[in-house]
Parts: C-alpha cells; sequence; structure tokens
C-alpha cells in the first residue's frame, strides 16, 4: 500500500480544520525533465522547507521536491505545540548519551523554540502563536516525578521558565477533573501548524528556491554528484537531504529500519459558548498518558483535541468517534460537543523517540523520526542539514550520535511487535 495516498487524494490536503483556515498558496507546478541544483531537498514540511530557506540564504541553489503538497504531511496535520527539550526527558537522555550531551541537546531545544519564533517575527508568519504549555498529570503517582523534572530544569539546567502546578492550579488552568497535577512551561506555546509550515514556504520562494508540489521522488543515488529520480523529472545535486519523515516510504532503506510510521488523530469542535471553562490563559495542553492526548483552544473557540494512535497504513473509519471517546474521558460535560472536523496524520518514530539523523553517503544526509516533538526541533532540523551541507557539521553530528537503533523484527515484524507493546502500555494507561 502507498503511504502518500493510503488516506489522501493525491494534491489535495485532508480535510482539517488547519487545511479550512490556512491561506494557502497556489499549486506549484511539477518538476520536469533534467534539473541541476547544488542541493535537492526531498521533502515539504517543517524539516525539508527550514533547510531550502536556510541553504538558499547562504547562496546555494536549492530544488525542493514534495510529492505532495507543502505542508502535506505531519507538519500541517499536528498539535500545533512548540515544546522545549527534546521527546525523550533530560534524566533518561543523560542516561542515553551522558550529561555533557544531554546538556547540550536541551540548548539545541531552546535553540529550535526561539528559532520558530524569529521566523515567525522576520518573515511576518500568521500562525497565532501562544505561549504556554501545560503538562498535566493524569496520575497522582505522575506528580512527585514532575516535580523533580521542574526542580531539575530549574537547578541542574538554569531554566526558569517552567514551573510545577498542584492540583487546585491545575484544575484552574484546565477545567478537567482528570488531572492531579503538572507544569507549565512558559518558553514552549502553540501555533497553526500549518500556516507556519507555508509561511516558511514564502519566504523559501522569496529566497530563490524551486519548490516542487506533485512531485514524488522515486529513488536516490549517491555518487560525486548525486541523482535523485522522480515522477517526470531528475535532479542531478551536489548534495541531497532527505526530509520524509513518516512518507518515507522504501526511498532509503536504512532510515526506514530506524524510522517507523504511525499514525495520530485531532478533532475539531464546534466553537465552544465558554472556551475558558476548558483551558484558560489559552495554554496548550499535553498529558502524561504513554499514548497522550494534546489539546488547545483555536482563535475561533473550538477545542483542538489530539489523541489516539493506528499503526496501520489505513486510517480507522471512524477518527471522530476514536478521538471523541478520548476527549469525553477529560471533559465529559463535552461528551455530546458538536465536532466540525476529524483528521489523522501520519508521524515518525524511533526506537528512542529522538530524532534520527544520519549522513547516509558523504553527500546524502536524511534528518528525521521526530517522534510526535518535531514543530521546534525540524525546524531546526532543516537549519542544522544546512550547516551540515555548508561545511559546519558539529550540531548536526551531535544529533546524529544519538543512538538509533533498528527497530526488531525489521520493516516486516516491527509493526506486530509495536502494536503488542502499544497495547500493554494503554493498559498501564488504565492503572
Amino acid at each position: 500500500m502507498d503511504i502518500l495516498t493510503a488516506n489522501d487524494r493525491p494534491g489535495e490536503y485532508p480535510a482539517s480544520w488547519y487545511a479550512a483556515t490556512a491561506e494557502k498558496l497556489p499549486r506549484l507546478p511539477a518538476a520536469r525533465g533534467a534539473l541541476r541544483a547544488d542541493v535537492c531537498v526531498v521533502g515539504g514540511g517543517y524539516t525539508g522547507l527550514s533547510a531550502a530557506l536556510h541553504l538558499s540564504e547562504r547562496g546555494y541553489d536549492v530544488v525542493l521536491l514534495e510529492a505532495q503538497r507543502l505542508g502535506f504531511g505531519a507538519s500541517g496535520r499536528n498539535g500545533g505545540q512548540v515544546g522545549t527539550g527534546q521527546r525523550v526527558g533530560q534524566k533518561a537522555l543523560e542516561s542515553l548519551v551522558g550529561k555533557e550531551r544531554a546538556s547540550a541537546l536541551w540548548d539545541l531545544s531552546l535553540e529550535a523554540v526561539a528559532l520558530v519564533k524569529k521566523l515567525i517575527a522576520d518573515r511576518g508568519i500568521r500562525c497565532d502563536f501562544a505561549p504556554g504549555i501545560v503538562h498535566a498529570d493524569h496520575r497522582a503517582r505522575h506528580v512527585a516525578d514532575t516535580r523533580a523534572r521542574v526542580r531539575g530544569l530549574n537547578e541542574e539546567y538554569g531554566y526558569g521558565a517552567i514551573r510545577a502546578l498542584d492540583r487546585e492550579e491545575i484544575r484552574h488552568l484546565v477545567g478537567s477533573p482528570d488531572y492531579r497535577g503538572g507544569s507549565l512551561d512558559m518558553g514552549g506555546g502553540h501555533l497553526h501548524p500549518l500556516a507556519y509550515a507555508l509561511g516558511i514556504a514564502r519566504a523559501a520562494l522569496a529566497a530563490g528556491v524551486r519548490l516542487h508540489e506533485g512531485t514524488r521522488a522515486l529513488s536516490v543515488e549517491a555518487g560525486p554528484r548525486a541523482l535523485v529520480r522522480a515522477e517526470g523529472a531528475e535532479v542531478s545535486a551536489d548534495h541531497v537531504l532527505l526530509a520524509c519523515n513518516g512518507y518515507l516510504g522504501n526511498l532509503a532503506p536504512a532510515v526506514a529500519s530506524r524510522v517507523m510510521p504511525i499514525n495520530n488523530f485531532i478533532a475539531a469542535t464546534a466553537p465552544l459558548d465558554a472556551p475558558e471553562e476548558t483551558i484558560r490563559d489559552n495554554r496548550a495542553v499535553v498529558d502524561s498518558r504513554f499514548v497522550v492526548n494534546y489539546f488547545r483552544l483555536s482563535p475561533d473557540r473550538r477545542l483542538l483535541f489530539g489523541g489516539g494512535e493506528s499503526y496501520g497504513y489505513r486510517f480507522p473509519r471512524d477518527i471522530e468517534a476514536l478521538v471523541r471517546k478520548r476527549l469525553a474521558r477529560v471533559f465529559p460535560s463535552l461528551a455530546g460537543v458538536p465536532v466540525t472536523h476529524a483528521w489523522g496524520g501520519t508521524l515518525g518514530i524511533t526506537m528512542t523517540r529522538m530524532p534520527h539523523f544520519a549522513r547516509l553517503a558523504g553527500n546524502l544526509l536524511s534528518a528525521s523520526g521526530y517522534s510526535g516533538h518535531g514543530v521546534a526541533m525540524a525546524t531546526l532540523g532543516g537549519k542544522l542539514a544546512a550547516e551540515a551541507i555548508a561545511g559546519q557539521a558539529e550540531r548536526f553530528d551531535l544529533m546524529a550520535s544519538v543512538p538509533s537503533p533498528r527497530f526488531p523484527g525489521g520493516t516486516v515484524m516491527r509493526r506486530p511487535l509495536l502494536v503488542t507493546a502499544m497495547l500493554w502500555f494503554a493498559l498501564r494507561d488504565r492503572l
């Protein structure tokens, strides 16, 4: 089954609230014939668009190939949360790579958030950025761990933008009986993810990047000049960046063995009469479940609620019912609220839940596997890839040094093994 069209029509955005409200670009032409460039970027999400923009501003001639529409994949469908830190907590990261590298990775995460804010400000991207992310503990046993995590960030990492929340404070911020405590991180925030992606695309166009939609890459060959063969075109380039995340398919088996596609789902309610009774102060919220719930309010007073996963290529038949069940558990008073949009998207996860950066050959790079934490890190990932192509690879190599084991069972058996593991974690969430 083709992951690019298993759930979507060729050349069309999904029927999401994001697609309904974003100011879209005119459809860009497909690549045709033999093209030459300094760099060919494959994938038109945050990583690819950021890399193309930063490379062009360094003077490189860049061709970007997108199989569908710019921002079509996870970049245009996600929960919109711009989080600090990596997907893995700092203590777990210290165990994985040591304190020194964990500290450097923390600094990169703060730079990633700062880069998002700078791009929005400097390029005039209208994407409704708002500060603040609440991490909500759905079990009392998580509260002490959250307090320890906050204390560690405050004291060991000098990060003062986060504070712990007790039961009363989180009930004030999040109108749900489901949460016992948590934290508020004012260093992060939330935005309209598709509008943000298209804002970077506009900046890349203005910088001279040759952006092509409807152009699916079929194969990549490294060499003195790399060659990307695509439907109706081929691109010869000094460097190639693969920025495909969950939609990579079989383009690079070495990456596919470490980055696995999974699906996640979001529903948008009709405008609420009293949205402040759901979330106060326009914060985003993510909870402590292994398969997390994440939610925020839109500027037009809707609750955008995400949750639930699936592990086959096809989305479930009734996405609304899947998400509504989780929404009703968090907000019982909204159990019958009308839902106007429900959609799914495919993201890339890794075994460690850390991004997978790799130099597949001397002039062939890949950056993907953001594991649901990609708005900021994928934007920075593109910049780091641009630096590496320009000969300053230290920061890209830092990301690439994080262990990224293959999924057990190869590309055939990894999915049933993951399903078994996820069922166990889902049971833990209920205990």
